[in-house]
């Protein structure tokens, strides 16, 4: 089968991992040294859900120094917007491989 037969039948990819999210930082951001020696600064955002019955705490990773630099300045209670997508994070811990989801921050802005 050609090329250009095989482009004609792959499937179209639709994925987006986007994300805009507004809420409350939870308390004061953590930067955080990997064993790569790069820096990442993680905080939590609270969101209130739609039902207005409940709130949901993301964990958010700040990776670019202007990204890390805002998220170091934040004040919990704080009121701020951020764009950016999900990630799944994986790690090797005490008991084995470990994971958790994060929302990876693109741009912080702070709400007035």
């Amino acid at each position: 089968m050609s090329a250009k037969k095989n482009l004609e039948k792959a499937e179209i990819d639709h994925s987006l991992n986007e994300c805009f999210l507004r809420g409350r930082v939870s308390a004061q951001a953590v930067d955080r040294e990997l064993p790569s020696g790069e820096h990442v600064v993680e905080f939590r955002l609270i969101i209130t859900r739609d039902s207005r019955e409940g709130v949901d705490t993301l964990d958010v990773a700040a990776w670019s120094a202007k990204n890390r630099r805002t998220a170091l300045s934040l004040k919990a209670g704080e009121w701020i917007e951020l764009s950016g997508s999900v990630r799944r994070r994986f790690w090797q811990g005490p008991s084995g491989l470990a994971s958790r989801w994060q929302i990876e921050a693109e741009s912080i802005t702070r709400l007035k």
